[in-house]
Protein backbone atom coordinates (compact mmCIF):
# COMPACT_ATOMS: atom_id res chain seq x y z
CA UNK A 1 0.00 0.00 0.00
CA UNK A 2 1.58 3.23 -1.11
CA UNK A 3 0.54 6.79 -1.33
CA UNK A 4 0.50 8.73 -4.57
CA UNK A 5 2.38 12.04 -4.71
CA UNK A 6 0.07 14.99 -4.13
CA UNK A 7 0.84 18.67 -3.67
CA UNK A 8 1.10 19.97 -0.13
CA UNK A 9 -1.43 22.48 1.14
CA UNK A 10 0.97 25.40 0.57
CA UNK A 11 1.32 24.43 -3.12
CA UNK A 12 -2.41 24.50 -3.91
CA UNK A 13 -3.25 27.40 -6.19
CA UNK A 14 -6.66 28.82 -6.97
CA UNK A 15 -6.18 28.79 -10.77
CA UNK A 16 -5.23 25.09 -10.75
CA UNK A 17 -8.11 24.12 -8.46
CA UNK A 18 -10.61 26.13 -10.54
CA UNK A 19 -9.24 24.57 -13.73
CA UNK A 20 -9.64 21.09 -12.25
CA UNK A 21 -13.24 21.87 -11.27
CA UNK A 22 -14.12 23.45 -14.63
CA UNK A 23 -14.55 20.25 -16.64
CA UNK A 24 -17.94 18.45 -16.55
CA UNK A 25 -16.35 14.99 -16.19
CA UNK A 26 -14.07 16.08 -13.37
CA UNK A 27 -16.96 17.89 -11.70
CA UNK A 28 -19.00 14.66 -11.90
CA UNK A 29 -16.14 12.79 -10.19
CA UNK A 30 -15.93 15.43 -7.44
CA UNK A 31 -19.70 15.29 -6.90
CA UNK A 32 -19.64 11.49 -6.61
CA UNK A 33 -16.73 11.62 -4.16
CA UNK A 34 -18.54 14.25 -2.11
CA UNK A 35 -21.55 11.95 -1.83
CA UNK A 36 -19.60 8.71 -1.22
CA UNK A 37 -16.61 9.86 0.80
CA UNK A 38 -14.23 7.41 -0.87
CA UNK A 39 -14.62 5.40 -4.06
CA UNK A 40 -12.62 2.95 -6.10
CA UNK A 41 -11.66 4.38 -9.48
CA UNK A 42 -13.50 1.50 -11.13
CA UNK A 43 -16.81 2.47 -9.52
CA UNK A 44 -16.94 6.04 -10.80
CA UNK A 45 -20.00 6.62 -12.98
CA UNK A 46 -18.62 8.58 -15.94
CA UNK A 47 -19.05 7.98 -19.64
CA UNK A 48 -15.46 8.32 -20.83
CA UNK A 49 -12.78 5.80 -21.76
CA UNK A 50 -10.47 4.53 -19.01
CA UNK A 51 -7.53 6.39 -20.49
CA UNK A 52 -9.51 9.63 -20.57
CA UNK A 53 -10.69 9.09 -17.00
CA UNK A 54 -7.08 8.54 -15.92
CA UNK A 55 -6.16 11.92 -17.34
CA UNK A 56 -9.06 13.60 -15.55
CA UNK A 57 -8.07 11.95 -12.27
CA UNK A 58 -4.48 13.10 -12.76
CA UNK A 59 -5.65 16.72 -13.20
CA UNK A 60 -7.73 16.50 -10.01
CA UNK A 61 -4.86 14.93 -8.06
CA UNK A 62 -2.20 17.35 -9.29
CA UNK A 63 -4.43 20.34 -8.51
CA UNK A 64 -4.83 19.02 -4.97
CA UNK A 65 -8.57 18.36 -5.20
CA UNK A 66 -8.41 14.61 -4.61
CA UNK A 67 -6.42 12.15 -2.54
CA UNK A 68 -5.51 8.78 -4.07
CA UNK A 69 -4.83 5.78 -1.86
CA UNK A 70 -3.43 2.56 -3.27
CA UNK A 71 -4.67 -0.75 -1.89
CA UNK A 72 -3.20 -3.67 -3.80
CA UNK A 73 -4.07 -3.15 -7.43
CA UNK A 74 -6.93 -0.75 -6.67
CA UNK A 75 -6.86 2.99 -6.24
CA UNK A 76 -9.29 4.67 -3.89
CA UNK A 77 -10.20 8.32 -4.31
CA UNK A 78 -11.45 10.87 -1.83
CA UNK A 79 -11.74 14.64 -1.74
CA UNK A 80 -9.18 16.68 0.12
CA UNK A 81 -12.11 18.62 1.55
CA UNK A 82 -10.52 19.74 4.82
CA UNK A 83 -7.35 20.92 3.12
CA UNK A 84 -9.26 22.74 0.38
CA UNK A 85 -11.46 24.40 3.01
CA UNK A 86 -8.39 25.59 4.93
CA UNK A 87 -6.75 26.98 1.79
CA UNK A 88 -9.87 28.29 0.01
CA UNK A 89 -12.70 28.56 2.58
CA UNK A 90 -16.13 27.79 1.12
CA UNK A 91 -14.91 27.17 -2.43
CA UNK A 92 -15.73 23.48 -2.67
CA UNK A 93 -19.13 23.87 -1.01
CA UNK A 94 -19.99 26.75 -3.36
CA UNK A 95 -19.05 24.72 -6.42
CA UNK A 96 -20.93 21.62 -5.22
CA UNK A 97 -23.93 23.75 -4.27
CA UNK A 98 -23.99 25.24 -7.76
CA UNK A 99 -23.88 21.77 -9.32
CA UNK A 100 -26.86 20.66 -7.22
CA UNK A 101 -28.85 23.79 -8.11
CA UNK A 102 -28.16 23.40 -11.84
CA UNK A 103 -28.50 19.60 -12.09
CA UNK A 104 -30.97 18.98 -9.29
Amino acid sequence: MGEVDEPGLERLTLPEVLHALSDPTRLAVVTQLSDAGEMSCGHLDVSVAKSTLSQHLRVLREAGVTHTRRDGNQRWLSLRRDELDRRFPGLLESVLGAVIRVDG
